[in-house]
């Protein structure tokens, strides 16, 4: 399993559900105090869309800086087109494009995706990206 994981806004959303079990509440918790999970632009201005006024962004924004933060760069940029170039080839390029770009900037850096989302599956599975997907907990569970 890769060290680092990118956050995603599917398992960020759902940290505070009731269904994650407490052992994977404490292994989440350890992993941000560990710094083994990170941001990027793509989950910040997702994670920032919930806020309710601006006093409960900056609060947001401020928390999330703290993680580690990987950059969108010209090779995620062409990775990202690639890849949703190889998904219209088998009838999957409707993807959400921040899916892409994320999963093109895990790619880049050798990261992990923590989600609750099968699109990430779905983008491992086929495109050349490489990138671990990784559940916050089982698909269905939450």
């Amino acid at each position: 399993m890769t060290e680092v994981q990118l956050l995603d806004n599917s398992a960020w959303v759902r940290l505070a559900d009731p269904g994650l079990p407490a052992g994977r509440t404490t292994a989440i918790a350890g992993a941000l105090e560990a710094g083994a999970l990170a941001v990027c632009l793509p989950f910040l201005l997702e994670a920032g869309y919930s806020a309710r006024n601006a006093d409960e962004l900056d609060l947001l924004l401020e928390e999330l800086r703290s993680l580690p933060w990987f950059h969108v760069d010209e090779d995620v940029e062409r990775r990202a087109l690639a890849a949703q170039s190889q998904l219209a080839r088998v009838g999957h390029h409707r993807l959400p494009p921040v899916d892409l770009i994320m999963a093109a900037i895990a790619d880049r850096h050798g990261l992990g995706i923590l989600h609750y989302d099968r699109d990430y599956d779905v983008i491992v599975e086929r495109t050349d990206l490489d990138f671990d997907s990784v559940w916050l907990a089982p698909r269905g569970s939450l």
